[in-house]
């Protein structure tokens, strides 16, 4: 597989590196290279890969550590580092750096809800102490009087603004925002599938069709083109015998490379893409985690945010369904003729909710599966797309006769859902 490195990375990377080497006159170099950016898009991975081209040794510190139920001792091992990193430039006579993968996951601090403890302080602390003496970076309870090489420290992360304001100026952190160009997801891309017959054309054909895309989407549709060949594997060797093939066998299985065509690719990106909508739309936090549940709010609500301006409603203007999770409530046949008529009711709902720009959910679920709230989707739908919708709720009511049947209107920016309505329900 041949490696693509964005000649713009290189250069800022490569550039900070060598500052901090040198003794350039009266000039303030920060110690720090902050690189944020969008996940997935392989901050990480290019800078391994520009610290092997340079010839760099790498000293890691994740994200992660900078926790310990021990109040110091993340700023102490931050401390032991760099002073490792320090040794391997002593000894090896090499360039070194201090990498701290996720900071703003270690140290930052996202909401209201995110503790903010002693070990939070000292490591922003630390940091900064860091960068204003490079050269002289003490252990608790020893002190060496030989000044260290100065080793400049990169640190990757997604959002820098939840980190501590004095410990990102620009005297002591300079920041780099990686968002790859339409040329460097082309070459990073094209480096993955290199080898594997797809032409340039499909490579930019299949980047265009999912741009709005982190880079790790695309590694992610490689790899599941050889779940095939491995769902063959494990049905030849049965489930049972799965441990021993691959644990400590002397002969470890080997798998052609698939046949690489560019519609199978856009088959298991779609589906990759759909998996993605799930998990924004279902929410299923909000309904199982009761501490992320608004002081005040129902069952209902926290399942379903709301917009601001109607978070905070009446239980008694729920709909009956949606009351069954505040008080007992039993479907007369009344109440089934009415919404389980020819199916016209449903119609001004399903216009309201397109007509205003949002997209529309369709949601079934049987008499048991009600209960406990276990809706099953029955698809989704742009605002352009109203005969389609039509179309699919009579078909929806059709086949589910005996099924509760609820429309969702969809903000289609944030994915949020704004307004449930069961236009169908069983008889009692």
């Amino acid at each position: 597989m041949t490696y693509y490195i964005s000649p713009s990375f290189l250069n800022k990377l490569a550039v900070h590196i060598t500052k901090n080497y040198l003794d350039l006159p009266q000039v303030k170099v920060p110690l720090i290279l902050g690189i944020h950016g969008r996940k997935g898009e392989g901050k990480t991975f290019q800078c391994e890969l520009v610290f092997e081209q340079m010839g760099v040794e790498v000293v890691y510190i994740s994200g992660g550590e900078l926790e310990s139920p021990d109040a110091g001792d993340p700023a102490r091992l931050i401390r032991l580092r760099y002073r490792e990193a320090a040794e391997l430039v002593r000894v090896r006579g090499r360039m070194a750096v201090l990498m701290i993968n996720d900071l703003d996951a270690g140290a930052g601090r996202f909401d209201r809800m995110t503790q903010y403890t002693v070990n939070t302080q000292l490591v922003n602390n630390t940091l900064m102490n860091i960068a204003d003496n490079p050269t002289n970076v003490q252990l608790p309870g020893s002190y060496d009087e030989k000044a260290l090489p100065r080793i400049p420290i990169i640190a990757t992360g997604n959002d820098f603004a939840t980190l501590y304001a004095p410990l990102i100026r620009d005297g002591r952190m300079q920041k780099f925002y990686w968002e790859p160009s339409h040329a460097d997801r082309l070459g990073i891309v094209g480096g993955m599938f290199a080898g594997d017959g797809l032409a340039s054309e499909d490579i930019e054909a299949l980047v265009n069709r999912f741009q709005d895309q982190a880079i790790d989407f695309f590694g992610a549709v490689r790899s599941q083109l050889y779940d095939e060949q491995i769902t063959q594997f494990i049905h030849s060797v049965g489930i049972d015998n799965i441990a021993s093939s691959v644990v400590n066998s002397l002969k470890l299985p080997s798998f052609t490379r698939p046949h690489f065509q560019l519609n199978n690719l856009i088959t298991i990106g779609e589906t990759l893409v759909y998996e993605q909508a799930r998990v924004r739309t279902m929410s299923l936090v909000s309904e199982y985690n009761q501490a992320v549940t608004p002081s005040g709010s129902t069952l209902y609500q926290s399942a379903y945010p709301a917009p601001p301006s109607t978070r905070r409603r009446d239980p008694a203007l729920l709909t009956p369904p949606e009351a069954n999770f505040l008080k007992p409530y039993r479907l007369g046949k009344k109440d089934a003729q009415l919404e389980n008529g020819s199916g016209e009711s449903a119609n001004p709902h399903l216009r309201s909710i397109l007509a205003q720009g949002n997209r529309l959910g369709i949601e079934h679920v049987d008499q048991r599966r009600f209960r406990v709230n276990s809706w099953q989707s029955y698809g989704t739908f742009d605002p352009n797309r109203t005969a389609e919708a039509t179309s699919q709720l009579q078909a929806c009511r059709t086949q589910f006769p005996n099924h509760y049947i609820r429309l969702i209107s969809i903000d289609p920016q944030s994915n949020r859902r704004l307004n449930e309505t069961v236009i169908q329900r069983p008889e009692a």
